[in-house]
């Protein structure tokens, strides 16, 4: 594709708004740090951001601490939302990509974020699958959605850790909800975030099978690298317990030794 030639995709005024307010709303319940950061000529595109999952607040930290760099990206976000009568509307307007998950669509949404990626977006995603149940909250085993769509793309994929946001809302939303803002209003708890650098997906050739399990692995890896500093206190598990949040251990992830 000719980006030189094609258009590249912007980011609807309304959502460039929603990350002002979203910057806000953490602001009074928390206190954002944001370290990090990605090259100048990727935070309009094309890239590809992978996050670790671990509160229901997380898009908003992620939004917030995304307006912090200069970056809107388009989320990967479950189908559930944009079913939403409001929210999905939003959804939509912004430009995010609907992810229908455990449905024989859920492969459209790959395409769609190739499309946006080599269109020359940002596209920000959860490689875990889902809000992760590892005990010590570390990223899971991750889904190879991501690892395929950097084959796809030929993009360079940036890990984002983010700790802290299991304190403002706990893994049950809405139960609990009340309780936990309230504490979190009078706590005011610190979240970090770290933009880490680029996932080195060299030497791996898409077409061999598993290559995309073995690309997962290091986008895991990766995230997992990015996040031990923002939590030297809480190796092996948090300090804040959430009572509502399961644990499964059956998709703990195995870190693998760096290439080379």
């Amino acid at each position: 594709m000719d980006t030189a030639t094609e258009p590249r995709w912007r980011a609807p005024r309304l959502w460039r708004f929603l990350q002002v307010v979203a910057r806000a709303l953490v602001a009074v319940v928390a206190r954002l740090r944001v370290t990090g950061d990605v090259p100048e000529q990727l935070r309009d595109g094309p890239l590809i951001l992978a996050a670790n999952h671990i509160s229901p607040f997380d898009p908003v930290v992620l939004t917030a601490a995304c307006q912090v760099r200069r970056i809107a990206p388009r989320i990967m976000a479950t189908g559930g939302l944009f079913r939403t009568p409001v929210v999905g509307t939003v959804m939509r307007r912004s430009g995010h990509i609907r992810v229908d998950r455990r449905t024989a669509e859920v492969g459209e949404s790959l395409h769609t974020a190739t499309s946006a990626v080599t269109d020359g977006s940002v596209v920000l995603l959860y490689p875990e699958g889902r809000m992760g149940l590892d005990p010590g909250m570390w990223p899971e085993r991750g889904k190879t959605g991501a690892a395929r769509l950097a084959f796809a793309s030929g993009c360079v994929v940036v890990p984002v850790a983010q700790w802290g946001a299991h304190e403002v809302l706990p893994y049950g939303t809405p139960k609990g909800l009340l309780r936990a803002v309230g504490r979190a209003l009078v706590r005011r708890p610190v979240i970090r975030v770290h933009f880490g650098e680029p996932v080195d997906l060299g030497g791996l050739d898409p077409t061999v099978p598993g290559a995309a399990r073995r690309a997962t692995d290091r986008i895991i890896d990766a995230l997992t690298a990015t996040l031990v500093p923002l939590r030297p206190d809480e190796p092996d598990g948090p300090r804040y317990r959430d009572p509502t949040r399961p644990t499964e251990t059956t998709r703990a992830h195995r870190r693998t030794p760096p290439p080379g």
